[in-house]
């Protein structure tokens, strides 16, 4: 089996319209920013180094979070959507990257354990995997080094990367008893999980 070199993709560009306009990367949980979250559960995850996509308030986020030695892209385009985000990540991957780990900073659910079954389905071959909740495809996604071209054509808008997904067979890699799927986009929900 070929070796594996998958950095983690680390969408962290919104500037959460429904909350207020408050960056993503900047609210916190738990006393730290939710992009340091998601920067320590792709590392524990064993992701090789995260390519980190930048938007709202970059500057802010810059001075705010210790990113490491992480690879910081700002989308200009960001109020676009998610997909100029995605774009733009996968332009900066390393040419060895063999897949890209597409985390979104907002899912503070996600945990290493999720992103490591992620990561061993790619070293056993696959290179479209999903994180699967009771059957149901959320996130982490993987996508492997031939898909990224692919991927960039079809992120439009918010679409991210579902075009990608619908045109291909996804394994779907069940986490549901390791991770919580659910996203940061309502008042409510930042209530739900003792965010701020």
């Amino acid at each position: 089996m070929s070796p594996v070199n998958v950095p983690a993709l680390v969408l962290a560009a919104g500037g959460g319209r429904r909350l207020g306009g408050r960056p993503k990367a900047l609210i916190t949980r738990q006393g730290r920013p939710l992009l340091s979250h998601a920067l320590k559960v792709v590392r524990e995850g064993g992701c090789a180094g995260a390519v980190v996509v930048l938007g709202a308030a970059a500057e802010q986020v810059r001075a705010a979070v210790d990113t490491g030695a992480s690879v910081l892209v700002d989308n200009p385009d960001w109020e676009g959507g998610m997909g100029s985000s995605l774009r733009a990540g996968l332009a900066a991957l390393p040419p060895d990257a063999t897949a890209a780990l597409v985390m979104l900073v907002d899912t503070p659910g996600v945990t290493p354990a999720a992103v490591a079954r992620l990561l061993a389905a790619h070293a056993a071959g696959a290179d479209l995997a999903a994180a699967g909740y009771h059957g149901r495809r959320g996130h982490p996604v993987l996508i492997g080094a031939r898909h990224f071209a692919e991927a960039a054509a079809g992120a439009v808008g918010d679409a991210g990367a579902r075009a990608l997904l619908a045109a291909h067979p996804v394994e779907l890699v069940e986490c549901g008893d390791v991770a919580v799927p659910d996203d940061l986009d309502t008042p409510e929900d930042l209530a739900r999980w003792g965010a701020g």
